[in-house]
């Protein structure tokens, strides 16, 4: 069944997609009236509906049963270098698939990319389309919030809750199963991930004296993007083996 989004204050018994999703069910999937489809709000609600209308820039809805779906725990956050070319737009969606609160996009001393700030309103406004059509294709219920890239002064200066990690090449980093062996269970956490050469020196002592626990990812140096799926993976496994079997 084709899913769309529908804003929270749209949620109404007879409502209308908004124009791009009015364009994508009329234009691109054809759609017509009398036939179903599914809504999200982006907050944990869903309903199945049936067109009452189509117009080129408005499909007008009729809501049915609406359900509702708690927050996938712990709420984790990424907070990823921004690697070279579209990267990040692929670490959005699959960071989406595995059930992040929020990616900040970070910009360190060793990243290529640089935004001024009309390009990072841009790109959060991409990236955040990106994570919704992610929520669309996957099921996902909840949309994470997208940050615009934020420089790593400007960020690891801001408090931090939750556990902490750092995806580490530096010596004395720990395994996941280690730190996690020394942990319950966790409502909040926070994964750092570098740019194509790693953290500098300066940057990984100020993660460690944020408190951010330093982790290994094996004995392979990782691509960026390999880092992030593997920690998101191994973090949400140690927590919540549920998820993965649907038991």
């Amino acid at each position: 069944m084709p899913r769309f989004f529908l804003a929270p204050e749209s949620w109404q018994p007879l409502t209308s997609l908004d124009e791009e999703e009015s364009r994508h069910a009329s234009q691109v999937l054809r759609l017509r009236a009398g036939d179903a489809l599914e809504v999200f709000d982006g907050q944990g609600r869903r309903a199945e509906a049936e067109i009452a209308t189509v117009a080129k820039h408005q499909v007008a809805l009729r809501l049915k049963q609406q359900t509702f779906s708690a927050a996938t725990s712990p709420a984790i956050t990424l907070v990823q270098a921004v690697p070279k070319g579209k990267t990040f737009e692929w670490i959005v969606e699959k960071a989406v698939e595995l059930g992040v609160s929020e990616v900040i996009p970070l910009v360190t001393r060793h990243t290529v990319v640089q935004y001024d700030a009309q390009d990072a309103l841009k790109k959060m406004a991409k990236w955040q389309r990106v994570a919704m059509e992610a929520c669309k294709q996957c099921g996902q219920d909840h949309l994470p919030r997208i940050h615009a890239p934020v420089p790593w002064s400007a960020w690891i200066h801001r408090p931090h809750q939750g556990l902490l990690i750092i995806a580490s090449l530096a010596d004395g980093a720990v395994s996941f199963r280690a730190l996690m062996g020394k942990q319950g269970t966790i409502e909040k956490a926070t994964i750092l991930i570098g740019p194509e050469g790693d953290f500098s020196a300066e940057e990984t002592s100020q993660a460690l004296a944020a408190g951010f626990h330093p982790v290994t990812l094996g004995r392979i140096i990782l691509r960026a993007e390999t880092a992030a799926m593997f920690a998101l993976s191994a973090l949400r496994f140690s927590q919540m083996e549920d998820w993965f079997y649907g038991i």
